[in-house]
């Protein structure tokens, strides 16, 4: 698995990652893998409060920029109060997971 640990699953419509997302940063970023009680997950930390799905809505747009998409094919699928997410990427799984592996080997 060349994600850097990161478990994710493959599906006809793209790819699921989980995601431990902290609300209220300093700044948006993607700081690579942490580790949760679920497993790994992609560190995630955006500006916006987790206030009526603002933080949520940051979330999607800075995986989507981070991976260089569309905003509309990255969203939240499970733990919209939680945070850790699992997040939907929508593509063609093969090369979703090559870009993503590639995204997490460049943070370390």
């Amino acid at each position: 698995m060349g994600t850097g640990g990161l478990p994710l699953r493959t599906g006809q419509a793209g790819v699921s990652l989980p995601a431990r997302v902290t609300p209220k940063s300093a700044c948006d970023s993607v700081d690579g893998v942490v580790r949760t009680a679920r497993g790994s997950a992609l560190k995630v930390r955006v500006r916006a409060a987790a206030d009526r799905g603002k933080a949520n809505a940051a979330v999607e747009e800075l995986v989507a920029r981070w991976l260089g998409l569309a905003r509309m094919r990255v969203r939240i699928a499970q733990g919209g109060k939680s945070r850790v997410k699992i997040l939907e990427i929508e593509g063609e799984p093969d090369e979703l997971e090559a870009l993503i592996s590639r995204r997490v080997a460049a943070l370390c």
